[in-house]
């Protein structure tokens, strides 16, 4: 069973992920999870933590020569900043955060001891996490793809058909949007709420293409690949809302207008993967009764505006109860871009771990016998 756990505080000495049921046999080039460290920390919008850290991994364990080897891999991400014995305690708990719900669930008296755990600076490690499973599944041509499809209620209704001028459009773009046209009007909204001392949310897509018919099950609540997509991204932090393929509209249709047809080309592209199955829509999103489809996998996730504010909300001071303004910590005015790259590393997790329960093995060998056996006989 594929399963990562992480440990660490904001500000604290470093951050930790441990990954265990990783198969053994996997080449790991470093600098592929160092680039994708940087990605996170980038896109307009950020704040003074990212100018002061330079995030690289380190790893500890579970990997020598560049090959890992089955055992436990340990990936450390060092803070630069590391002052958490000297930051002042913290009791205007702040709208929107785990400040006051943490304080008296923990039964404490400084919400810095909840506030340093809860915060988003943890999605290191789940980056440094995802750049590892992606590697694992380059091997079997899955490609993993999140960029962002809107802020600040700026969407974007482009349909992304070809993930490799995505990529190379998503590069180039300061929101790391694939949509030109709305990219000069999300820059704009971005310096005006910064002059306001307010923040800004927006909406995530992330397309996973490359996988065969039948991850996930439909026999347990639990198993369903849909749930756990939606569990893994509901997991980071300030996303509110999950959808997946056509998502909510389907609410709003007649089910002849939202049911994907199915057709059968023997000699279709993807003939391996769904063994001439085809469809001309993908409304589904890839995902029919929990189980892989064979179509790309489309989810996307709604980010609500980051709860720390330059001009900060009405708040009560949880130890004398007097009304006051709440904490202001160093932050972010937007941080869709770099979430972007964290639900990208959590879809690529679940739809790793979904593809060692099915094709699973002790080495990668072991793993490419079962897959190439299975899409043989599909």
């Amino acid at each position: 069973m594929l399963y990562f756990k992480t440990a660490g505080e904001s500000h604290g000495k470093c951050l930790i992920a441990i990954v265990e049921g990783f198969p053994a046999g996997v080449l790991i080039d470093e600098a592929v999870i160092n680039s994708e460290m940087k990605r996170r920390q980038g896109g307009l919008g950020r704040g003074g933590r990212m100018q002061i850290e330079e995030d690289r991994v380190e790893i500890l364990s579970g990997i020598r020569k560049n090959i890992t080897l089955g055992s436990p891999i340990c990936l450390m991400i060092k803070n630069r900043d590391f002052k958490i014995d000297e930051l002042p305690a913290v009791t205007r708990p702040r709208p929107g955060h785990a400040d006051l719900a943490g304080v008296i669930k923990y039964n404490q008296k400084d919400a810095r001891n909840i506030l340093e755990r809860a915060s988003a600076r943890e999605t290191a490690a789940r980056v440094a996490v995802g750049a590892l499973v992606k590697i694992l599944l380059s091997q079997f041509g899955i490609d993993v793809f999140g960029y962002v499809r809107g802020v600040g209620g700026i969407n974007s209704d482009k349909f992304l058909g070809d993930i490799s001028v995505g990529r190379d459009i998503r590069e180039k773009s300061p929101m790391y949007c694939v949509d030109r046209e709305i990219e000069a009007k999300i820059v704009e909204r971005i310096k005006e709420t910064s002059e306001k001392g307010d923040s800004l949310g927006g909406i995530i897509e992330v397309i996973a293409h490359g996988l065969p018919i039948g991850l996930g099950n439909h026999t347990q609540w639990d198993l369903r690949l849909d749930a756990r997509l939606a569990g893994a991204l509901m997991s980071v932090q300030a996303i509110k809302g999950v959808e997946v393929g056509l998502g909510c509209d389907v609410a709003n249709k007649f089910g002849s207008e939202v049911h994907d047809e199915i057709f059968y080309e023997k000699s279709a592209k993807n003939k391996l993967l769904t063994g001439g199955f085809k469809r001309i829509t993908n409304n589904a999103g890839g995902i029919e009764g929990g189980i892989s489809n064979g179509e790309p996998i489309v989810v996307r996730a709604y980010m609500k505006p980051i709860p720390t504010l330059m001009k900060p909300l009405r708040s009560v001071d949880f130890l004398t109860k007097e009304p006051i303004t709440a904490t202001y910590e160093r932050s972010d005015v937007c941080a869709v871009p770099a979430a972007s790259v964290v639900c990208e590393a959590m879809v690529a997790f679940e739809i790793s771990r979904a593809f060692l329960e099915k094709f699973g093995g002790d080495s990668l060998d072991e793993v490419k016998r079962n897959y190439e056996g299975y899409v043989s006989n599909i």
